[in-house]
Order: C-alpha cells, then sequence, then structure tokens
C-alpha cells in the first residue's frame, strides 16, 4: 500500500486538493503526522502560500469527521476501495458537505482517480458515489462524532470514564480557538477590542474566528504570541521572578520561554533539535525578548544552580487532538511505555539540576494519567525531599476541583 501511494504522489507542484491527499495518505496509510508532513522538506513546500493553507484544511477537516463522513459513504460503497480511492472519496465529501460547489469536486475527484495507474478503473465508482453525496450533503456538524480509536479510549474510559471522554470527543469535533499570550498584561484591554477578542480568566485572548494570525494588530511589534491557553498555566504555576536563573527544557516552540523571559527572568532555552530551537530565536526576535539558547541532548546538559526549571516533557500529545485530529490516526500508542520511561528519567535529571530549595513545573500535554499525575507520585516515592506546591494551582481560571 505504500508503495502504491508513493507511485501515485504527483511530481509537480500539486493542487490543494491533491496536496490534501497526499497528506490524508501520509496520515491513513503511513501512519506519520500532519506536522512532520508539512515541515520545511515536506511535500507542501513548493505550493502557494493560499494554495498549503488550503491543502491543510481540507486534510486537518477530513480527518476531524472521519467517523461522520464514512458513515455518509458506507451505505454507497458495495466494496472498501484501495485507501487512495478511498481517501479521495473522504475528501470530496467533506467538501461537498461544507457546501462547495458540487460540479468542481466530483470532477475533481474523479480526475485524481483516473490518473492512479493501479486504481484507475475505480473513476465509474467514484463518480456514481459523489453524486449521491452531492444529491443530499448532510450537515457533518450534527451527525455522532469520531470516537476516538481503541488503542486511546480504552485507557481513557477506564482513567476518566465514558462520560468524560465522550465529552472529550464531543470537543475535538468542534475544532479548537485561537489563544494569544501577551508580552505585557497591561495591554490587556487594548488588545481585547483592538483583536475582537475574549478575555479568559487565565489571561490568555481568545478569537473564535478563522483569521490569519501575521494580520492580526500587535503581531508584528510582537504584542503576542499563539499559546493555549492551557499551555500558558505552567508557566504561571512555576511563578517566575526577576532575575531569577530559569531553565526551559524542551523549550521549543518557546511559548513558554517567552512568558519566563517576558516576568523578567534570567532563561535558558534548551532542545534537542536544532530546527525546533531556531524557531524560538525567531520568536524571540519577533516579540524582542532575549534568551540563551541551547542545542542540546537534556541528558548531556549539567549546569547546576537553577532557581526554577520547567519540563515541558515529550508526551503522546493526546491531550492536543482537538488541534491535531491526525493524532489518533498517525500512532498505534505502541510509543507510549518509551515515553513514560523518557519522563521519568528526565524528571530526574532536572531535579539533579535545581539548586537546595528550587522549583519544578512538570508537565505533559497528555490525557494519560501516566504521563501526568502517575509521574509526580512515583518521582516523590523516587525523591524523598521533594514536596508537592499545592498552592501553585491557586490561579484564576483553574477550577480547585481540577486538583488532584
Amino acid at each position: 500500500r505504500q508503495r502504491d501511494h508513493q507511485e501515485e504522489a504527483p511530481r509537480r507542484i500539486p493542487d490543494p486538493r491533491r496536496a490534501a491527499l497526499i497528506l490524508l495518505n501520509g496520515v491513513l496509510v503511513e501512519q506519520r503526522t500532519l506536522a512532520e508532513l508539512t515541515g520545511r522538506t515536506g511535500p507542501l513546500t513548493r505550493m502557494e502560500p493560499g494554495d498549503r493553507a488550503r491543502a491543510q484544511r481540507l486534510a486537518t477537516e477530513t480527518l476531524r469527521y472521519l467517523g461522520p463522513i464514512d458513515a455518509l459513504l458506507r451505505p454507497h460503497i458495495a466494496h472498501t476501495p484501495p485507501d487512495a480511492v478511498m481517501n479521495v472519496l473522504r475528501i470530496a465529501t467533506y467538501e461537498l458537505c461544507i457546501g462547495e460547489a458540487a460540479h468542481g469536486v466530483v470532477n475533481s475527484a474523479v480526475t485524481q482517480v483516473a490518473a492512479m495507474p493501479r486504481h484507475n478503473r475505480a473513476k465509474g465508482m467514484a463518480n456514481a458515489v459523489l453524486r449521491r453525496i452531492a444529491e443530499a450533503p448532510a450537515d457533518l456538524t450534527g451527525l455522532p462524532v469520531s470516537p476516538l480509536p481503541e488503542w486511546l479510549r480504552e485507557p481513557l474510559v477506564m482513567a476518566w470514564g465514558d462520560e468524560a471522554i465522550a465529552a472529550c470527543e464531543t470537543a475535538h469535533a468542534r475544532g479548537a480557538p485561537l489563544d494569544l499570550t501577551l508580552r505585557d498584561p497591561a495591554q490587556a484591554e487594548a488588545l481585547t477590542e483592538a483583536l475582537q477578542a475574549t478575555p479568559l480568566p487565565t489571561g490568555s485572548l481568545r478569537i473564535a474566528a478563522n483569521v490569519q494570525v501575521s494580520a492580526l494588530p500587535g503581531f508584528a511589534e510582537g504584542q503576542w504570541w499563539v499559546q493555549d491557553a492551557a499551555a500558558a498555566v505552567p508557566v504561571q504555576m512555576l511563578a517566575p521572578q526577576k532575575s531569577e536563573k530559569i531553565l526551559d527544557l524542551c523549550a521549543a516552540p518557546g511559548g513558554k520561554t517567552m512568558q519566563l523571559t517576558a516576568a523578567g527572568a534570567r532563561v535558558t532555552a534548551l532542545d534537542l533539535s536544532r530546527a525546533r530551537i531556531e524557531r524560538v530565536t525567531e520568536n524571540l526576535r519577533r516579540t524582542g525578548l532575549e534568551a540563551r539558547t541551547v542545542t542540546a541532548d537534556a541528558f548531556d546538559f549539567t549546569e547546576t544552580g537553577w532557581d526554577a526549571i520547567l519540563l515541558d516533557a515529550p508526551c503522546s500529545a493526546t491531550g492536543t487532538i482537538r488541534r491535531h485530529p491526525d493524532l489518533p490516526y498517525a500512532n498505534d500508542g505502541g510509543a507510549i511505555s518509551g515515553l513514560i520511561e523518557l519522563q521519568a528519567r528526565m524528571i530526574d535529571h532536572a531535579l539533579g539540576l535545581l539548586k537546595p530549595g528550587g522549583r519544578l513545573v512538570f508537565c505533559t500535554c497528555s490525557l494519560i494519567p501516566d504521563e501526568g499525575e502517575v509521574q509526580v507520585e512515583e518521582a516523590l516515592s523516587r525523591h524523598p525531599g521533594l514536596s508537592v506546591d499545592a498552592s501553585a494551582t491557586d490561579r484564576p481560571g483553574l477550577s480547585p476541583d481540577w486538583r488532584t
């Protein structure tokens, strides 16, 4: 299957629909993430920005509504077609359901299938199926949402209960808003008005509409950066003080580094990836903030005496599916045990770098307790001198019910 997909990938610069097919095949057939596929060496690099954005949007939203889309297609397909053909049908069905012109959508899809040397005989089936979908396109938001795959759903239901995970799945289907963190909180009122944003109790500003980020007021001046509201909370818990020596481990893309620096701390941002550290540097430059950047393996970094360390550890990222609907399909859970072991080692290493009385915030964007609460419990058992500062969670917007 993978060879078939690679042979059928167009060599010229693809149009958005063909590019979306490459992305969807990459996620569903090759189990690669959209972040990998849209990186600097991915198949979209030579596309115009507008076409690239459309291709990403088509792929992302098709994955978000994959369950409802497949439910719409199922009655019209006698035998499941090859992956590449099925993915053409999925993207076209999404387009039909959001009101795109049926003639153009169907013709484009049939043309794509006809261009597949191994599967071009399926073009008649594709034409017939999509014309039936076009006769009565459904409202995808009104259909049952996509369930999480069993490898993830089963352990999450065991941890949190079926009702909570069903609510998560509903949230995933709604997508994520755009949250901004301000360089200077004193500008909150003015920027709320200029950006037509909603202020959140945690201090972030939220924009619900689809917007071009670089065109928003304050972007060029570096007055804010994009950062999910939840991702901004760990630095608030760390409560950085002016002139404190603080290490941001696994720092890229730099949102937390900028928060720490904006608070007046002396920050070192460390990441394993040179390309990701370059992104941190670019973000610091745009916002007019300064921090020391280091490209290194965290375990090779042995500088001690830190007042505080922020460890945003590598994890399954299962808490980011709302923004990244490809993750459940690009993973199978096989790497999670290795990530859990890595997180424990990183906690132990970070504690060894702190000065006596220093503070560590360990955070992940995972829904799996073994990557969060359980890591803290086990770290407490390994380090007798370690204690939890529960008062760090006494912050606006954080419910006491969330504290374990």
